[in-house]
């Protein structure tokens, strides 16, 4: 497994409860700034195996990006059910709900 996909998935694995990060902040601390879309293909592919809490993961908007309506609401469930709260438009408060990881994941 590569680096950075180790990287990755750890970071996920440690998302707390009731928080969420972004695609694009995951590549980052992961050392892959343009990376978002290789996380994206990492939850994709890992997560069931992982066991990652792949629902906590959100775009840079604070939407859910799945667009699979079984998906989407599975991800909207999962997520109020850990007190994640969504505004009218759909949109998780990132101020309030991002996760902000003190690790820094370096080679």
């Amino acid at each position: 497994m590569k680096p950075f996909t180790e990287k990755v998935i750890s970071i996920i694995q440690n998302i707390p409860e009731g928080n969420v990060m972004t695609y694009g902040q995951i590549a980052k601390l992961a050392g892959s700034p343009r990376g978002a879309r290789q996380v994206v293909r990492i939850l994709h592919s890992m997560s069931e195996k992982h066991r990652l809490p792949w629902y906590r993961v959100v775009n840079s908007k604070g939407l859910i990006g799945i667009k699979d309506d079984e998906h989407f609401q599975i991800q909207k469930l999962s997520l109020q059910s850990e007190g994640v709260e969504f505004r009218i438009d759909g949109t998780i408060d990132l101020q309030e709900f991002q996760f902000h990881s003190e690790v820094v994941y370096e080679d």
